[in-house]
């Protein structure tokens, strides 16, 4: 019995969808003999934990019929320690929730969306001072270390009044190899979620959506950066401010099987065919 062959749209797709994760890689030194052993722990993964008959866990000789991968390395791929959660590390999600507080929640923001320069210490900003909004999110973390690593990492600065200034109005870190890729590995593999479940399901699809135009000037494109940077940003803000009051409300009624989300906004440009001459022929 042989399985029907995929959709040539679907392989099409993948081989253009997986151009840049290749273009990463080898800019990065991982090679492909690498990364076909890492691929097929992910087909084994997947394939044992949502493709099982019922309850039953699938057996070796089922995955490996699902996959195409040999049954001993489905053996010792299973045996092998799980891979970590996508979740962000928890230094990042400290600092993305310290950034949402900064951003939304008074003293420390003139209006949500506007963050306030804060005096770095309560001894002279009270509870409108770095360490107090640090205070706001953990109590055994100090604001020193916050401070530090936001520094290093290009998400605050310090004045010469010692107050420390938010340098984005997002937690994406401006150096950082490791902190950056934690967040590729966040965003793309949530996005690459939304597509597929809107392309293998027939349930609420989620929202995706996507503006693309192909003949435009260098000019014009720094003009529609602007506006996405200006704009996109500003949406983004106005989601945070009502995700975090929701998520308030929703602590505070103590809800059950709580559930995480990602809204995202990107922008791309790179150079595109060339516009068919207008008026006959050239």
């Amino acid at each position: 019995m042989h399985s029907p062959a995929p959709p040539a749209s679907l392989l099409h797709a993948l081989r253009r969808v997986m151009r840049p994760l290749v273009r990463l890689m080898l800019r990065k030194g991982v090679t492909y003999t690498y990364f076909s052993d890492m691929l097929k722990g992910i087909f084994v993964e997947i394939a044992a934990t949502e493709f099982r008959l019922g309850d039953k866990a699938p057996s070796d000789s089922r995955i490996s019929l699902i996959t195409g991968v040999h049954r001993k390395d489905v053996r010792r791929l299973r045996e092998a320690a799980p891979e970590s959660d996508v979740h962000l590390p928890e230094a990042l999600s400290l600092g993305a929730h310290l950034v949402s507080i900064w951003m939304s929640r008074p003293p420390f923001c003139e209006h949500p969306g506007r963050p306030l320069p804060l005096p770095r210490l309560a001894s002279t900003g009270g509870e409108c001072s770095f360490d107090a909004l640090v205070a706001q999110a953990s109590k055994d973390i100090r604001a020193r270390v916050v401070l530090d690593e936001w520094l290093r990492l290009g998400i605050a600065c310090l004045d010469e009044q010692d107050r420390v200034h938010l340098q984005t109005t997002a937690f994406v870190p401006q150096k950082g190899f490791d902190e950056k890729a934690a967040y590729f590995s966040h965003n793309v593999h949530d996005h690459a979620c939304a597509a597929v479940h809107n392309l293998t399901t027939d349930a609420r699809p989620f929202f995706e959506r996507s503006v693309h135009y192909d003949t435009l000037s260098p000019a014009s494109v720094e003009t529609l950066r602007d506006a996405v940077a200006a704009e996109g940003m500003q949406a983004l803000m106005n989601f945070n401010a009502l995700a975090a009051k929701l998520e308030a409300g929703d602590r505070a009624a103590a809800v059950e099987s709580p559930q995480r989300i990602t809204i995202g906004l990107y922008f791309y440009t790179e150079p595109g065919a060339e516009p068919a001459p207008v008026g006959g022929e050239p």
